[in-house]
């Protein structure tokens, strides 16, 4: 066309340049930044925390209009189904519950929850994780990887996240009815933290709702996507997962769209 039209290559690109509006130069910064952020992510982020990340970054954009670019491009979360949890069976003897779902904190420490999780491994089989989190920054603050699901795995979950926080007393430590929470020796080590031991009721998982979500997130966001070899390449994207990611760099809706590291941050600053 050009040499038809007897005009100059460099002067056509330009032609096209000028041509294209101000907006959809905008779309196509946006939708770049937008692949940008999505890719760090592993995918994980949908539009709502892409667009809570463009706006910390000084855009100016509405949550509507990235949801458009990301439909446009192909752009989408891999984390698609909702957490339910389901009721266990079996005769359990009811112990103490002192959180009762309230869930409500007014700084760090307060109140922990805790459980474990299965995870698969072509080698080892399955391996298990045991996961202490704090209620008010959403931060898993202790976890413990075994092969095997015993009392040891809890215990040191729960150490490390003594060793990690310095809880003042009457910390409330909430877990399921499970053989390893209510052993004896897991009772000890709580009373010796100075923490105070709570259960959920017998059947009812709404009680842990938050401590079941964080692992609904962690293998929909993490397990579910990858094989793992073995117990110590697992045990290596565990911790990338959680000390890397889920902590320090994932966003929370309700936590502001702060990450738990964030929040845990400024409630130490307030203290």
């Amino acid at each position: 066309m050009c040499e038809v039209l007897d005009v100059p290559r460099s002067t056509y690109y330009q032609s096209l340049e000028h041509m294209e509006s101000n907006r959809d130069r905008e779309n196509r910064q946006l939708t770049e930044e937008i692949h940008r952020i999505h890719k760090e992510s592993k995918a994980r982020y949908g539009a709502p925390k892409i667009h809570q990340s463009l706006l910390k970054e000084g855009y100016a954009v509405s949550l509507k209009r990235v949801q458009r670019l990301m439909k446009k491009a192909g752009i989408r979360s891999i984390t698609v189904k909702k957490f339910r949890p389901q009721k266990s069976q079996g005769t359990i003897m009811e112990r103490t519950n002192h959180l009762e779902q309230d869930f409500t904190t007014t700084t760090i420490n307060e109140k922990w929850v805790a459980d474990i999780t299965y995870i698969h491994t072509l080698r080892d089989g399955w391996c298990y994780l045991s996961s202490v989190l704090d209620l008010h920054s959403k931060k898993i603050v202790g976890y413990s990887f075994s092969r095997s699901m015993t009392t040891d795995l809890v215990l040191q979950a729960l150490h490390n996240a003594v060793t990690t926080q310095h809880p003042d007393p009457g910390l409330i430590i909430h877990t399921d009815l499970g053989t390893q929470y209510t052993s004896e020796a897991f009772e000890r080590a709580v009373k010796s933290y100075g923490m105070k031991q709570s259960f959920s009721r017998k059947g009812c998982p709404y009680d842990n709702a938050c401590i079941e979500s964080f692992h609904a997130i962690l293998k929909k966001e993490e397990v579910h996507q990858v094989k793992y070899l073995d117990y110590d390449s697992a045990k290596r994207a565990l911790f990338q997962y959680i000390e890397g990611w889920y902590n320090r760099k994932r966003i929370h809706s309700h936590l502001g769209y702060r990450t738990p590291q964030e929040v845990e941050d400024q409630a130490r600053q307030s203290a």
